[in-house]
């Protein structure tokens, strides 16, 4: 049976080894580190990423990993409320966030349950093995080979994959970095989660309850030169946040823990594919932060991946099958992926006109019981290609 080798276990790579080897595909998942730890995950569960989860037979791991539905989407301009949204905003399912460390557990422990997996974790992939111009496997740092008929690159937006296959990664202009907090949650956060943007005196900024119990994430724009020098955190937020939070803030202090700078990186492959080799995810088009598509995205990359890919591998010499397999992923999932791009890139371009421009603020924030109701309606409806995905995607196999 041919095999296949998955290097970054994230969510693109965890969930796409455990549904191959579901559908008794060899596979190995190879990740660099040795947990899933890190400093940073995003959690945001659009109804588009819930819906691949249902479609693959996966919600349930969700109720056995710390997970909190958004209640709603807030807009505040200079201490004035412009609209609140509800969740879940017509869909079936509201936003929901869930904490990935427990749910990548909880994919490859399901993985690890299948005789044809193999899981090799705390080593890196030191280089590509390639015959007659064709990838053939994988070189990890320790001297290792995993031999496979495929490799796919799933190890995120710096891939090494992409690097040693020299598939150019064509990149957006930088506008922003972010600086991500956390600290204490409000007590009312706990029944009313609202995922709240603010944009006061130049900055552009959110907070929304976590996964995490008892946490608020703060995730704060700056520009990718500037610095990010100490500061009283605490009194900073108190004077930006809606009037109902300033206590919170003043009282937070040394809750609040140290930034960590999460530099924006948004580009696509025009080609993610080589013989023999796929990038999928954040690998193959990292995108924007806004409105938290990286995942979503990456969950709808596997089910079109797993059509293709699943006949194909299952004939005894797929070669050939495969290579044109990858390049129909590409050619069914690249337009929604631009499409999702172009959307994310005009949504944050309105709020860079609010950041720059205090009279607009002003005057929407004047006027809000008037022009709120009809910027919610807008907002509203623009919102659901970025909820509910742009085309469709229905797993097949």
């Amino acid at each position: 049976m041919p095999r296949v080798a998955i290097v970054g276990a994230g969510p693109t790579g965890a969930t796409l080894a455990l549904m191959l080897a579901r559908r008794g595909i060899p596979v190995t998942l190879i990740e660099a580190a040795r947990d899933f730890q890190r400093q940073f995950r995003g959690e945001a569960l659009m109804p588009s990423g819930l819906d691949a989860l249902h479609q693959m037979g996966l919600a349930s791991l969700l109720q056995n990993v710390p997970h909190r539905p958004l209640s709603a989407w807030e807009f505040w301009l200079s201490d004035r409320r412009l609209f609140r949204a509800d969740e879940p905003m017509c869909s079936d399912r509201p936003c929901t966030l869930v904490s990935q460390p427990p749910l990548l557990t909880a994919l490859v422990q399901a993985a690890q349950a299948k005789p044809n997996f193999e899981w090799i974790s705390g080593t890196a992939v030191k280089d590509l093995l390639w015959a007659e111009q064709r990838v053939t496997g994988v070189l990890l740092t320790d001297g290792r080979t995993v031999e496979a008929d495929l490799v796919i690159g799933a190890d995120g937006r710096a891939s090494a994959i992409r690097q040693r296959a020299e598939l150019a990664l064509k990149t957006q202009p930088k506008s922003i970095d972010v600086l991500w907090f956390k600290l204490p949650a409000p007590a009312e956060y706990a029944a009313d989660n609202r995922f709240c943007t603010v944009v006061k005196k130049g900055r552009v900024f959110s907070l929304f309850h976590g996964a995490e119990e008892g946490k608020l994430h703060l995730a704060w724009a700056i520009a990718p030169d500037e610095p990010t020098e100490q500061k009283n955190w605490a009194a900073t937020f108190a004077a930006l946040v809606p009037p109902h939070l300033v206590e919170h803030f003043h009282s937070a202090g040394d809750t609040i823990s140290s930034p960590m700078r999460l530099s924006v990186l948004v580009g696509r492959c025009d080609r993610w594919y080589r013989p023999g080799l796929l990038l999928l995810g954040d690998a193959a088009h990292p995108m924007s932060p806004v409105r938290a598509q990286g995942i979503n995205l990456a969950l709808r990359d596997v089910i079109v991946a797993l059509n293709h890919l699943v006949p194909a591998l299952k004939l005894s010499d797929p070669a050939a099958a495969i290579d044109r397999a990858l390049e129909a992923i590409q050619a069914e999932r690249e337009p929604e992926i631009i499409q999702a791009q172009k959307l994310q890139a005009h949504e944050a371009g309105r709020g860079e006109l609010l950041r720059r421009f205090g009279l607009l603020r002003q005057g929407l924030g004047t006027f809000s019981p008037v022009v709120g109701p009809l910027v919610k309606r807008v907002w509203t409806q623009q919102q659901q290609p970025l909820r509910e995905g742009i085309t469709s995607v229905q797993l097949e196999v």
